[in-house]
């Protein structure tokens, strides 16, 4: 649905891709006085509308939002990504996996198990130091880190191939969470 008439497209290289322009929908409402949070639910909404779950009035409650009332009005949320990190999301992929060895033990067809949402682990807490100060001791580590968990590696790989909309972000290339140097 697109009640507020606010979905657009735009094209980057050869693919097409469609988004809900709160520009548009800012002609019309009061957006500016809303603080960014309120305006990423309200996007939200504006992409999960189908007349039942999310109604047009569900996203005019939101535009309408005033901090100096209270509301026990629930609001909707779906993400359109999920990003976890090494140590909650190894857990979650080993709890697909038994899901899967569930549906297959009962007779349903195991490949019907998978994310509802694109996912993303990204695995950032793994690599230890055991080399330091001198060049290429990155990769030193890594060919470690590798061989200690041959096992988790092989698994979460295995994961990413199993799983339609599943990717495994691998050590060495950054992290998910920011970093506090002191």
């Amino acid at each position: 649905m697109n009640s507020f008439g606010t979905r657009a497209s735009f094209e980057l290289g050869d693919k097409q891709f469609e988004f809900h322009s709160l520009e548009r929908l800012a002609t019309e409402t009061d957006l500016d006085r809303l603080p960014y949070s309120i305006k990423i639910l309200i996007e939200n909404l504006l992409r999960v509308e189908d007349g039942v779950n999310v109604t047009a009035g569900d996203i005019e409650s939101l535009i309408r939002w005033d901090p100096g009332k209270q509301t026990k009005k629930e609001i909707t949320f779906t993400p359109a990504r999920v990003l976890m990190q090494d140590f909650t999301g190894v857990p979650a992929v080993v709890d697909l996996a038994a899901m899967r060895e569930a549906i297959e033990s009962l007779g349903g067809d195991p490949r019907k198990i998978n994310p509802l949402s694109p996912t993303d682990l990204v695995i950032d807490h793994s690599v230890m130091v055991d080399h330091f100060g001198l060049p290429g001791v990155l990769e030193k580590n890594l060919k470690l880190e590798y061989s200690r968990n041959h096992e988790r590696y092989s698994f979460l790989r295995w994961g990413q191939n199993a799983f339609k909309k599943f990717r495994v972000v691998p050590p060495g290339t950054g992290i998910v969470h920011q970093v506090n140097l002191e």
